[in-house]
């Protein structure tokens, strides 16, 4: 162990010490950028996110209807034989915001139903929130402490959740939906769900 007054006599390995350790923020920056470099280039897909829940029975769920909006809460039990898309939402969400127009086109389409999972939201909020944009749901459950959406399986909000006829999670959707990721994302997801029978 050196002593300042040798550090003194022999600055070389001192300087050396302090060089090093400037570098280190530099160096742990290097590699953190090549991993995120890494990540981007592997060309994998940042909307899709493993769940264990994918073909699995979609969870139990029997929520309540969000006051005033003139439509039923969400119940598991209507989901068997009808493909079902279950959106997670919420007020304070921005991208729930700038995918709504996509969810109004949606609701257009007859041959499934859309459902919401009103997720940490206050109602008045979520009232106000539909009020303004419209609403596209059928149902809407309301999951007030988010318990549900544990259960679900939920990152963040929002995310849609093709179920199939069989009651099961046929596909996971995660961020906002597109124009783009309907097409040539969740159209293909819903369109095969329609097309299995519930036996297989």
């Amino acid at each position: 162990m050196t002593t300042p007054l040798e550090d003194s006599r022999n600055p070389a390995p001192a300087r050396r010490r302090r060089t090093g350790l400037y570098l280190l923020p530099f160096l742990l920056f290097v590699i953190l950028a090549g991993f995120f470099l890494a990540q981007l280039m592997s060309g994998r897909d940042g909307s899709v996110v493993p769940s264990a829940l994918l073909d699995a029975p979609a969870p139990e769920t029997d929520l309540p209807a969000l006051a005033g909006m003139n439509v039923p809460g969400l119940r598991s039990a209507d989901f068997a034989g009808k493909v079902t898309l279950v959106n997670v939402f919420a007020s304070w969400c921005a991208p729930c915001r700038e995918e709504h127009p996509t969810l109004i086109q949606l609701a257009k389409e007859k041959r499934f139903s859309l459902v919401g999972l009103n997720y940490k939201d206050k109602e008045d909020n979520a009232r106000g929130f539909l009020g303004e944009l419209g609403n596209p749901y059928a149902a809407i459950g309301v999951d007030a402490s988010g318990r549900k959406g544990i259960d679900w399986g939920v990152y963040g909000v929002p995310e849609t959740f093709v179920i199939g006829r069989d009651g099961r999670i046929a596909y996971k959707f995660v961020g906002p939906l597109t124009s783009e990721g309907v097409s040539k994302k969740l159209m293909p997801a819903i369109e095969a769900a329609m097309t299995k029978t519930p036996s297989q």
